[in-house]
């Protein structure tokens, strides 16, 4: 029973406090059952060096919480399983728009009231990244983060409880070892244009403006894979700032503002989209669905995205799942 307590030397959440959500964990993993003993105050300080007045804090509290119960001379046992703690989730997210609070509603939703929900947006500023994981730890249940490009900041997020963090959105090396739900930007896009080759046949030029900044790397790699292996000419660009648009040129557009910006460019040049001049945009929006007759967009699910996470959140699992992508095929292709 002793593998069941957990204690982070790391974590800046006082031991006493660690030795406490390790009980409450077991009891809701079914680990601890009602009657079982509990490890002895002499078996956790000698395991992990603990003082016995650190351990008796935290056995004092959960006496008191009608979790444990002593018996004399026999030691501590699960006096009940109902734990009624509240579950809190600190979520910190990039940054707020359209496809993010699809995301976040369909997590909530999916919570089903089971939890109460703190939302933070760190906007791609390191400085309040990491304020604000590190005024997040031990006031929490559960930490969903969302690193976007930061890379490097197992440092920050080991100091909390490595079992209750979960990565979503991106793959990072540094964090291999949480559970997280991914887009595999590469991928996504490599088969979407797989998929729309007998569309993208018509048009005798592919260009991908990619910004850069905070947009991922791996499409780039996924972009030029394709082009490569079906004979496409392309071209990759920053922005569409000073260009012309042709006619037998599909755009494929990371910003929503290089979007609206091309539309008008190709009513200008009276350019019929989906015959002779294509546009893709990537995170589908319900606007693009009506915008120039509707946008073709590559993107991936953010619903289910919210959904699995809210499952892995209740469930306590964990695991590393990839997030479902498509292409959605209208008028613009």
């Amino acid at each position: 029973m002793i593998r069941f307590i957990k204690i982070d030397t790391n974590s800046s959440q006082p031991k006493y406090r660690q030795i406490i959500e390790s009980v409450y964990r077991a009891i809701e993993k079914g680990n601890f059952k009602k009657g079982d003993k509990v490890p002895s105050i002499n078996q956790i300080c000698a395991e992990f060096g603990m003082s016995r007045d650190t351990v008796m804090l935290a056995f004092s509290e959960l006496k008191s919480k009608g979790i444990l119960i002593s018996q004399p001379g026999k030691g501590y046992y699960i006096s009940a399983t109902e734990t009624g703690r509240e579950e809190k989730v600190f979520i910190l997210f990039d940054e707020l728009n359209a496809f993010k609070e699809d995301l976040f509603n369909s997590l909530v939703s999916s919570m089903k009231g089971k939890a109460s929900v703190e939302l933070f947006f760190h906007h791609f500023n390191y400085k309040m990244f990491k304020n604000f994981l590190l005024e997040s730890i031990g006031h929490f249940t559960s930490y969903v983060i969302m690193p976007a490009t930061f890379d490097n900041t197992s440092h920050l997020i080991s100091k909390l409880p490595t079992d209750k963090v979960y990565i979503i959105d991106r793959l990072k090396a540094d964090l291999k070892d949480y559970p997280v739900v991914y887009q595999d930007f590469e991928q996504d896009f490599y088969d979407a244009l797989k998929e729309g080759a007998r569309l993208l046949k018509k048009y005798r030029k592919l260009i991908f403006v990619n910004s850069g900044g905070k947009e991922p790397v791996e499409r780039v790699k996924g972009f030029e894979r394709f082009c490569k292996e079906a004979n496409f000419e392309y071209k990759i660009v920053k922005s569409i700032d000073g260009v012309r648009p042709e006619l037998y040129q599909a755009w494929f557009l990371t910003s929503d503002r290089d979007l609206v910006q091309l539309v008008k460019m190709a009513k200008d040049y009276k350019f019929k989209l989906g015959k002779k001049f294509g546009i893709v945009s990537f995170n589908d929006t319900t606007l693009k669905e009506v915008v120039a007759g509707g946008i073709t967009t590559i993107s991936t699910d953010f619903n289910e995205m919210g959904t699995t996470l809210g499952a892995m959140l209740l469930n306590h699992s964990r695991g590393k799942i990839r997030n479902p992508s498509k292409l959605i095929i209208r008028k613009s292709l």
